[in-house]
C-alpha cells in the first residue's frame, strides 16, 4: 500500500505537489495560525489559502511558528475576484501577508472579475481570459512557480484552453474544484485536480457512512482516500488538532476497486458553494 502522506502528483510544469494538504477556507479568525502550525508539525507539507479567506497573515504566522523550512512547504493562494484587473499588485499583497517571497501555486479563484466597489457587477470589457493573460506574466517574476484556475466548469475551462494565449504559452497547472462523490469533477481536460472533502452529518450519504463503519475509518478519511485513489490532491479543512491528525492518517490502508466504485455511484448531488452570490453564472451542470 502506498504511503499517501508522502505521495506527490507531478503537474504539467514538472512541479510535484504534495497529495495531502490543509485547507483553510472558513476557518475562524485566531484559529488558522495554530491549525497551520499543528498541521506542519504533524507532517503536512501542503497549505492552501486565498486572499478571499482573509487569513493569509495567520497562515504565514503558522508557517513561521512551525519551524518547517519554507522550501519544504507547498503554499497555494488565490487571486480574489475584485483584484483580477490588478493581479501583480494583488500577488504582492498576498506575499506580504504570507511573509514569503513566492507561492508555489497561484490560482484564479473564480472565473469572474468583479467590480471592486460592487461585487454584483462585472468589470466591463474584461473576461477571465484577460485575467489569465496577466497571471501568465507573473510566472517569470520568481514570485509564482505555477498558476492555475479554480471553480471552472467544463464550459469555461474549454473556453480558456482554446484561447490562443493559453495554447501558445501557459496552460493551467491545476484546476481546483470542490469535489467529493456528491460533487464529482468531470473536467478531465484539467491537468490536475484538487479535492476538498469535509462532509457534515446532514450531507453524508448512507453508503459512505456504511463503508466508513466497515473500514473502521471516519467518513472524512474514506473520502480523502477516495480522492487520492482517483488521482487528486486532497486538502481537508480543520482547525482541530485531533481532526487534523485524523485526516492525515491515510497510510497503511486503501479502498478496493469495488469500494471506489460504490462511492462513484452515489447519486446525491450538492455543491459546497454555488454561484448565486456572483454577477455571472459559472456552473452549468456540465460537471455533474
Amino acid at each position: 500500500m502506498a504511503n499517501q502522506t508522502s505521495r506527490t502528483f507531478t503537474l504539467n510544469t514538472g512541479a510535484k505537489i504534495p497529495a495531502v494538504g490543509l485547507g483553510t477556507w472558513q476557518s475562524k479568525p485566531n484559529e488558522v495560525q495554530s491549525a497551520v502550525e499543528a498541521a506542519l508539525r504533524h507532517g503536512y507539507r501542503h497549505i492552501d489559502t486565498a486572499a478571499a479567506y482573509k487569513n493569509e497573515k495567520e497562515v504565514g504566522a503558522g508557517i513561521k511558528a512551525s519551524g518547517v523550512p519554507r522550501s519544504d512547504i507547498w503554499l497555494t493562494t488565490k487571486l480574489d475576484n475584485p483584484d483580477q484587473t490588478r493581479a501583480a499588485e494583488a500577488l504582492d499583497q498576498s506575499l506580504k501577508n504570507l511573509g514569503t517571497d513566492y507561492v508555489d501555486l497561484y490560482l484564479m479563484h473564480w472565473p469572474a472579475a468583479t467590480d471592486p466597489n460592487d461585487g454584483m457587477k462585472l468589470v466591463p470589457d474584461w473576461s477571465f481570459i484577460d485575467t489569465w493573460r496577466d497571471m501568465q506574466k507573473l510566472v517569470g517574476t520568481g514570485k509564482v512557480r505555477n498558476i492555475g484556475v479554480s471553480n471552472f466548469a467544463i464550459k469555461n475551462l474549454e473556453k480558456l484552453l482554446s484561447d490562443e494565449s493559453c495554447k501558445s504559452n501557459f496552460t493551467p497547472a491545476t484546476h481546483r474544484p470542490s469535489s467529493s462523490p456528491t460533487t464529482p469533477p468531470k473536467a478531465s481536460t484539467a491537468p490536475a485536480t484538487h479535492a476538498s472533502d469535509q462532509p457534515t452529518p446532514l450531507s453524508t450519504p448512507t453508503p459512505l457512512l456504511e463503508l466508513a463503519k466497515a473500514k473502521g475509518k471516519t467518513p472524512q478519511q474514506v473520502l480523502l482516500m477516495w480522492g487520492l485513489q482517483k488521482g487528486w490532491s486532497v486538502i481537508p479543512k480543520s482547525v482541530t488538532a485531533s481532526r487534523i491528525e485524523a485526516n492525515y492518517a491515510l497510510d497503511g490502508w486503501s479502498l478496493t476497486d469495488e469500494e471506489v466504485k460504490s462511492l462513484d455511484g452515489i447519486k446525491d448531488r450538492f455543491k459546497v458553494c454555488g454561484d448565486d452570490w456572483l454577477p455571472v453564472k459559472v456552473f452549468f451542470g456540465d460537471d455533474e
